[in-house]
């Protein structure tokens, strides 16, 4: 049996992911579960994410609305808690024993921008590279794309960079692709945010919907990009992309498939 444990805070999810793949494609474990947890909700957490200006301060009178990934307005976060695991195998072993196929994780790349311990670079071309790379891992042409989970943190930067990558990779197709942010509606639980976006992109794939980013108010000049502001879709996601970044400067992105269980 093989055990590892990922430190890689925000990009956690993903990373424990990304190695479970590598560990199953090079015939190292027939099954594996991947994922991540985080439970922190306490005063030290709380006041340290405080006092590096990451969590949303502003006085609501619906503080449910606080995290507003990609509009004007956010300042942001609201930290949260959970966990997301999710199974892992071979085609060919979830097949033989009956199991039902949700997405195929095909891609996965992890890089780091080398700037800042807590701050992000406005260009994204770090992340640029990083969904370059997963798209190369997954034999998969930037054009195949239809659909963008985002890290989506609903701080000043992080939305402006993740923005930017994606139009530096995809060019003018980025402005027709749904992207959006399950943290407006979770809040961010950090290690355990991408995993459980992870979770919530197998069932978006497998009903072919896309959840819609809430609270978005005012469109952000440096955030230019169709959010699915307020109100999901219906939609046929075909190839589609999870993007997380994380403190110095981590950033990992996976590349997820529909598949036909018939």
């Amino acid at each position: 049996m093989s055990v590892s444990n990922i430190s890689t805070g925000c990009a956690a999810g993903l990373d424990a992911l990304g190695i479970a793949l590598e560990h199953i494609r090079y015939g190292r474990a027939d099954v594996m579960l991947a994922g991540a947890s985080e439970a922190p909700l306490c005063p030290l957490s709380i006041g340290s994410f405080e006092a590096l200006g990451a969590l949303s301060s502003r006085e609501l009178e619906n503080q449910q609305s606080a995290t507003c990934p990609f509009s004007l307005e956010r300042d942001g976060f609201v930290i949260a808690e959970g966990c997301g695991i999710l199974v892992l195998e071979s085609y060919e072993h979830a097949k033989k024993r009956g199991a039902h196929i949700y997405a195929e994780l095909v891609g996965y790349a992890s890089v780091n921008n080398a700037y800042h311990m807590t701050d992000l670079p406005a260009d994204g071309l770090a992340m640029a590279r990083c969904i370059d790379m997963a798209l190369k891992d997954a034999k998969v042409a930037p054009s195949a794309v239809n659909y963008i989970s985002a890290h989506g943190s609903s701080t000043a930067q992080n939305d402006i960079n993740e923005s930017n990558a994606i139009k530096f990779i995809l060019g003018e197709k980025a402005f027709d692709i749904p992207i959006n942010s399950l943290k407006s509606m979770t809040g961010h639980a950090l290690a355990a945010a991408n995993a459980i976006e992870s979770v919530a992109l197998c069932l978006e794939i497998e009903r072919q919907y896309i959840h819609p980013t809430i609270n978005y108010q005012t469109p952000d000049p440096n955030c230019d990009l169709d959010y699915i502001p307020n109100q999901g879709c219906v939609y046929p996601i075909d190839t589609a992309l999870k993007l997380s970044s994380g403190f110095s400067g981590i950033h990992s992105v996976i590349v997820m498939r529909a598949v036909n269980n018939a």
